[in-house]
């Protein structure tokens, strides 16, 4: 069926809703702040979907908590592909001394995160991503391509999306259903299971409950004050 994006918390709205007012573009953007079960169930219901988030908090939007990677294939790139890709990255950013940590997107590729310390605007995050993508580029050009230009990526590449780091951007939340047939999960993945074999279908609502209960939430060292990477003494 069809389906829209929509940023701006619709009006009226319940009083006990929080909101963001963010500039975005030439506008004020009044945008939901889902923190809780009962914000959580009024999105819901409103048939929302795939929930996007901000990378910044609401205080200073434009100083993010992370810098990330957007791993997307090529048309005809398997996903074993995109795995391997993010394998390279992950020893990319280790040789960084960055921790780093996966999820599937629930749709076709891979969300590699970096929790910063925060303090570098948007902007100087997106520079890093972009400048690191170039490089990984340059070493591995028949693999990955952080080309915009859908005619200019080679056949079987992955795209290192960088510009995801822009202002403004958001990605599938983690745990976000995704809008497909089985209902995929944008899913906390160990990097053991990134080398292992996963599958974007692995993971569906139907079966995330068990796996978090036996797992417990991967994505939590993420909103975590510890071990955050001082981003800024590369920016200098």
């Amino acid at each position: 069926g069809e389906f829209f994006f929509m940023k701006r918390a619709p009006s009226p709205r319940p009083e006990w809703i929080e909101i963001c007012r963010i500039q975005h573009g030439s506008k004020m953007v009044d945008f939901p702040m889902v923190q809780d079960l009962a914000s959580l169930l009024w999105v819901i219901n409103l048939g929302c979907i795939d929930l996007n988030q901000w990378y910044g908090r609401c205080d200073d939007a434009e100083r993010p908590d992370y810098l990330h990677f957007d791993l997307d294939p090529v048309a005809g790139t398997s996903f074993e592909q995109v795995r391997e890709i993010a394998l390279i990255l992950r020893e990319a950013l280790a040789s960084l001394k960055m921790p780093s940590f996966a999820k599937t997107t629930g749709s076709r590729g891979i969300h590699v995160y970096v929790p910063i310390v925060r303090g570098p605007i948007q902007k100087e995050v997106w520079m890093f991503a972009r400048e690191l993508a170039r490089v990984l580029q340059d070493a591995h050009p028949k693999l990955i391509t952080t080309s915009y230009n859908v005619a200019r990526r080679p056949p079987g590449s992955v795209l290192v999306d960088y510009n995801q780091n822009a202002s403004g951007r958001t990605l599938a939340s983690v745990y976000s259903v995704r809008p497909t047939a089985h209902a995929t999960v944008s899913m906390p993945v160990t990097w053991k299971e990134v080398e292992r074999g996963i599958a974007i279908e692995d993971f569906r609502i139907r079966n995330v409950r068990a796996r978090i209960k036996k797992l417990g939430d991967l994505w939590a060292p993420l909103v975590s004050e510890r071990k955050r990477f001082p981003l800024e003494s590369y920016l200098k």
